[in-house]
């Protein structure tokens, strides 16, 4: 087997930006050039997915770049084919970087006769002979254990931890972190503790199913710069209506901080009418114009993070050194430099 120089890089349409920046940092801290492997993935007339690539991956370590964002069928397809053109290739490895994955949310049986979708997907990665998954901020930590093979979560509460000490340097000492959800607490503490700012919880209610839910703030929230936090927003319904509640508990102001934006229908019009002063999102999903051009949507970068820890895994050493403020620190020095 011909010795490994680099690692490749392969992207299917999914979110092709992300890709090329993930590929621009690696090429920085490597010292020579890292371009994304020459390839197309198209479709033909009737939507089936043709994946070719025109480089040599024979016995190379192969990392596709692909969240399973929307439209998330085509999205996931596109993954697998990519595998499988890969392994037939006879590339030597082949790692999945998912930064958004999809079907998450189905992660259990929440009444009878419903699937467990997160576990098929797991099911289907697997299969198509892909040997790792790099994902980021999984809905649910559990789904981990659908895979049997080794799946790095990266988590964005370090990056959110470095941009919260910097924008709201002055007002730490007002801060205070809010779980939207009693399911969301672990993560908001988890955020809480890196900058030291107590936590709040919205505890949602609902009477009937299928009515609004009724929002109670548990925590004395008076004055405070409020920061939610969660890992989806997706049509940003009880996240708006969380930031309405925290104002009329006392909250002085309203910001949130969320890893993957899928944003949906009429989200981006909601949080731009919103009494929320500021969205923070990731690039894990690729932004819309409409989310773009938000006075109040603001994106914080992940190709820093996915780049170090491609070539951790590619070197063989640890990725979780990636959760530790003070490790993820230099590899975003200059963005949040006093």
């Amino acid at each position: 087997m011909p010795t490994v120089t680099e690692p490749k890089l392969i992207s299917g349409n999914a979110n092709l930006s992300l890709a090329k920046s993930i590929a621009r940092r690696m090429s920085m801290h490597r010292g020579v050039n890292i371009d994304l492997v020459d390839a197309r993935v198209e479709r033909f007339n009737d939507q089936e997915i043709f994946v070719e690539v025109y480089e040599n991956v024979r016995g190379e370590d192969m990392f596709i770049i692909q969240p399973t964002s929307n439209p998330a069928n085509d999205n996931l397809m596109e993954l697998l084919i990519m595998a499988d053109a890969l392994k037939r290739s006879s590339a030597a490895r082949v790692t999945a970087v998912i930064p958004y994955f999809g079907y998450a949310r189905q992660d259990r049986r929440t009444k009878a006769r419903t699937p467990i979708t997160a576990k098929l997907v797991a099911n289907m990665i697997t299969g198509t002979g892909i040997e790792r998954v790099l994902t980021m901020d999984l809905h649910a930590a559990q789904i981990q254990g659908f895979f049997d093979i080794p799946v790095d979560n990266l988590y964005a509460s370090p990056v959110f931890a470095l941009d919260i000490q910097h924008q709201f340097k002055d007002k730490l000492n007002d801060v205070m972190i809010v779980s939207p959800d009693v399911g969301g607490v672990a993560r908001a503490r988890e955020l809480a503790q890196r900058i030291g700012c107590p936590l709040s919880i919205v505890d949602k209610r609902r009477e009937k199913a299928g009515e609004v839910a009724e929002m109670t703030v548990i925590g004395d929230v008076t004055g405070k710069t409020c920061i939610i936090v969660d890992d989806i927003c997706d049509t940003a319904g009880t996240l708006c209506k969380a930031a309405e509640v925290l104002i009329q508990s006392g909250a002085k102001e309203v910001h949130s901080y969320i890893t993957h934006g899928v944003l949906s229908g009429p989200a981006v019009e909601r949080i731009t009418n919103s009494v929320m002063k500021s969205l923070v999102i990731t690039d894990s999903i690729e932004p819309t114009k409409q989310v773009k051009a938000a006075k109040n949507i603001r994106i914080v970068p992940t190709a820093p993070m996915f780049a170090q820890a491609i070539l951790n895994i590619w070197h063989g050493t640890s990725v979780s050194s990636l959760f530790d403020v003070k490790t993820l620190g230099p590899i975003y020095e200059g963005m949040y430099s006093s």
